[in-house]
């Protein structure tokens, strides 16, 4: 039977604001990437997603992003590799030290928003997210969209590396993601998404919207937990996997 991580974003809520219903998502992800403060969440929203997913067994990840709440990270905020890696470690470190509490382990790091697409593109910046994540847990893994510079860069390096798709968003032909202010950048119907993440999965293909389809790896499928359809999306989709003959599970091998 193949097997397939499918991770979501999650813990973006601020006090008493909601994101999303990251308890029904709990329920159904294998991977959780929980916010560290950055462009969202608080140490009660951290506490909270992190007990769920330990409850549910859901695998966690740190997801760090851009100071820029009112952005919700989606913004380049102007800063050197060097700042941004000291930026990440920071918030890394809140999101364990609160995870010890519960207690859960963070297992990887997936950036968030404006910061992870810049990674994907920029060699630099990827490689002071990789050094810096590397300085702090050399166990730590990186969880990096499939075929960019982050993805290269951690291998490269020798770090723990794993590869990402998107379920829910348009590809460019040079594998990145369409900018979200372009058309075709999100996929609101589960169906369509399902029958295009289906067809990836037996062909290694990813259709694009410039061009023929490009190949790429996976090991986890990423369905957003910030959209109103998250929760039917990330059902049609388990559903259509299990229908496929693969089995969700973490991406990450469960400790000895």
């Amino acid at each position: 039977m193949r097997r397939i991580d499918l991770n979501s974003d999650l813990g973006e809520g601020f006090g008493p604001w909601p994101m999303g219903d990251d308890e029904t998502m709990l329920s159904l992800v294998s991977s959780a990437n929980v916010a560290c403060g950055g462009h969202a969440g608080d140490t009660e929203t951290m506490f909270r997603t992190l007990s769920i997913a330990a409850r549910n067994g859901v695998t966690v990840g740190a997801h760090p992003g851009y100071l820029d709440r009112e952005g919700f990270g989606r913004r380049v905020i102007p800063m050197s590799p060097e700042q941004i890696g000291r930026m990440i470690v920071a918030q890394i470190g809140a999101l364990r030290a609160v995870a010890a509490l519960v207690p859960v382990e963070v297992r990887y790091v997936k950036a968030h928003g404006a910061l992870g697409n810049l990674a994907a593109r920029d060699r630099d910046v990827a490689g002071a997210i990789v050094d810096a994540v590397r300085q702090l847990d050399r166990d730590l893994a990186l969880l990096a969209i499939s075929g960019t510079e982050l993805e290269i860069v951690a291998k490269e390096s020798g770090a723990p590396v794993y590869s990402e798709v998107f379920a829910d968003r348009g590809y460019l032909s040079t594998g990145q993601l369409v900018p979200r202010d372009r058309p075709g950048a999100m996929i609101h119907d589960p169906d369509e998404a399902c029958e295009r993440l289906l067809g990836f999965l037996e062909s290694g293909l990813m259709p694009v919207t410039d061009g023929e389809p490009i190949p790429l790896a996976a090991h986890s499928i990423c369905v957003h937990g910030d959209s109103a359809g998250a929760v039917a999306m990330t059902r049609v989709i388990r559903d259509g996997l299990a229908g496929a003959g693969t089995e969700v599970t973490g991406f990450i091998p469960p400790a000895p």
